[in-house]
């Protein structure tokens, strides 16, 4: 069987993290969301992969090449108008061949658990199946209203509360799938969307079902869900401390993870799950808690705090630093003292629209340059390529290529 990962979009939702990469490409647990998925193909036995890719695709294929490094066999197809989830499936139509009977379709930007792909396998029925699990609260989803296993209806993001199984955007195709999304029209966004095809079949009372998984699928629909996904993917860390080196005077607890040429300084204290990427320099004394992830070629001086955050690669953290519920963006430095503030509860304007964040420092887009004794107040962001003059307080967003002075 074959799978088509849909990875062409932005998602601007998690700006500014998307300004320079894809969705698909946002680390958890040290890893792009889109190799979480594909791990979770390979080990279902599912190696023949095409990656429908599109904004920022450079990112994605010089990653992930031809896939022979993470056990798959990847073919990519371009979607140079991301104009719906339905247009993106019909790309990967040539690839498909006519002796494959069905074949899977899944988001790049969802983590998805092995066990997930499973459910979906076995439970296949009729001519599509709908991999769903149950949510309490459904309002960032599409949802499907069910009778037994026979999907009904699929509402987009309803307003009030329908159902509480949300579609997780994983499908199994029949071969016919093609031809019945070549009919459906446009929807009225200008998108080709999946769930009008699935709601065609069910109109012209074709066979589709879903079926349940209780097992992982995470979807980050902000970036601070980011922080909630790394959670739940590093509960299943091991310690791992043979690559690197850890001075004596370290005080390790609980699962920690670091990489080639990496050092912990004497002093430090790390309570696990904390993951540390190849050739970074840590302390000495500094304090890392759990649910903290820290990317390839960085630093963190000396008397610093991190506390469920995630660092990405080739930051430079000064000294007397604290971060806490926070997401550092590649390529960033900061200066001694560099502080954000935690907040519960905020309100966030994403293009025009408040959304919630039950906890949150701050968000850091790549290549920013932070000076010393800077504190951002709790929710605020600071965008890709700005500079911030020491002394500063954040208060409000930063937005892109600016120069706070």
């Amino acid at each position: 069987m074959k799978a088509v990962i849909l990875a062409a979009g932005e998602g601007k939702r998690c700006r500014p993290l998307t300004l320079t990469r894809a969705k698909v490409m946002l680390p958890v647990a040290n890893k792009p969301i889109l190799e979480h998925v594909i791990n979770s193909l390979v080990r279902n036995d599912i190696k023949d992969i095409i990656l429908v890719v599109g904004y920022k695709k450079e990112r994605i294929m010089d990653h992930f090449e031809d896939g022979v490094a993470f056990g798959a066999n990847i073919e990519y197809i371009e979607q140079k108008a991301q104009i719906g989830t339905a247009h993106a499936i019909l790309q990967a139509r040539k690839f498909i061949g006519e002796e494959e009977e069905s074949f899977i379709v899944v988001n790049g930007d969802n983590i998805i658990g092995p066990d997930a792909i499973s459910d979906l396998i076995n439970g296949a029925e009729g001519d599509a199946t709908v991999l769903t699990c149950k949510k309490d609260d459904v309002t960032n989803y599409g949802v499907i209203v069910a009778k037994g296993k026979s999907v009904k209806e699929v509402i987009e993001k309803p307003k009030t509360l329908v159902s509480h199984l949300i579609n997780t955007g994983t499908y199994l195709f029949r071969q016919g799938i093609f031809e019945l999304i070549e009919q459906t029209a446009i929807s009225t966004s200008g998108e080709y969307a999946i769930t009008d095809t699935l709601q065609l079949m069910i109109d012209n009372d074709m066979d589709v079902t879903m079926t349940i998984t209780n097992t992982e699928w995470l979807d980050a629909v902000y970036s601070w869900n980011l922080l909630e996904a790394n959670t739940i993917v590093l509960g299943d860390l091991e310690t791992d401390l043979e690559k690197g080196k850890v001075e004596e005077g370290v005080d390790l607890k609980g699962n920690v993870s670091i990489g080639s040429n990496t050092i912990i300084r004497a002093g430090s204290y790390i309570v696990g799950p904390v993951v540390i990427g190849d050739n970074c320099d840590i302390g000495p004394n500094v304090v890392i808690l759990p649910s903290t992830c820290i990317g390839n070629n960085v630093s963190v001086a000396s008397f610093s705090y991190i506390k469920n955050s995630i660092i990405m690669n080739d930051v430079r953290i000064s000294t007397h630093s604290n971060i806490s519920n926070s997401v550092i963006g590649s390529n960033v430095s900061t200066g001694p003292n560099f502080i954000t503030e935690e907040g519960k509860d905020l309100l966030i304007q994403i293009e025009k629209e408040l959304h919630s964040a039950k906890k949150l420092g701050t968000i850091i887009g790549d290549d920013a340059d932070i000076g010393g004794n800077v504190l951002v107040r709790a929710g605020n962001m600071i965008f890709t390529n700005s500079r911030i003059s020491s002394g500063k307080t954040i208060a409000e967003d930063v937005p892109a290529d600016s120069i706070v002075i």
